[in-house]
This record gives structure tokens, sequence and C-alpha cells, in this order.
């Protein structure tokens, strides 16, 4: 089975720095894009970066030049580093990618998700 699961998340002081990561794992032939997303209460889920296989990445505009994306070395693993965080940013943050797998169609898939809550 494969899947994805979240890490990382927690309760961290305006201007603090939290780390999630994201892990696949299963049969997994290769993932091309990795990204991640937030939903905040009462909010739709938004994108808030996406980083390609080759390393490409894209940002949301409130987040940039504090969160930055990168992948793991096996490329099965994604990262947002997340600094000078403001209560704004609390929401779920979920994990998303794009998985070629063994036998079978690609998948679009989605973790459970990891909360994020900064206080001020």
């Amino acid at each position: 089975q494969v899947q994805l699961v979240e890490s990382g998340g927690g309760l961290v002081q305006a201007g603090g720095s939290l780390r999630p990561s994201c892990a696949a794992s299963g049969s997994i032939a290769s993932i091309n894009a990795m990204g991640w997303y937030r939903q905040a209460p009462g909010t739709h889920r938004e994108l808030v970066a996406v980083i390609s296989s080759g390393g490409s990445t894209n940002y949301a505009d409130p987040v940039k030049g504090r969160f930055t994306i990168t992948r793991g070395n096996n490329r099965n693993a994604v990262y947002l580093e997340m600094n000078s965080l403001k209560p704004a940013n609390t929401a779920v943050y979920y994990c998303n990618a794009d998985i070629r797998v063994f036998n079978g169609p690609d998948m679009d898939l989605w973790g459970k998700g990891t909360l994020v809550t900064v206080s001020s």
C-alpha cells in the first residue's frame, strides 16, 4: 500500500520555526512533483509550496522568503522549512505527491495532515 505520512507539526510561538516532513512508502517506481498544502479552519485547502522531481520550486506569495521546500536524497521525502511563523500560518498542513507505482495507474496521493499552531 502506497502512503504519505507527515510529521513535525506542533505548537510554536510567533517568530519561531518548524520543519514538517513527509515520507512516501510502498511499491513506488518514481515520484514526480511533491508539495505542501494547508487548510485553516473555515477555509479551502491552498497551495503552500511545490517541488518538481528536478528540484524546481514554486511558492505561494504569502510564504515566499520565509518557507523553503526541499526533497530528500532518495526523492521519496519532502520537507518544509518554515521560518518567521505567524499566527495566520496556523493550519493543518498536508503533503501531496504525484506517484508512479509498479503495475498500476499513477496516483495523486495525500497525507492525513499535520497540525501547525502558531501562538501570538
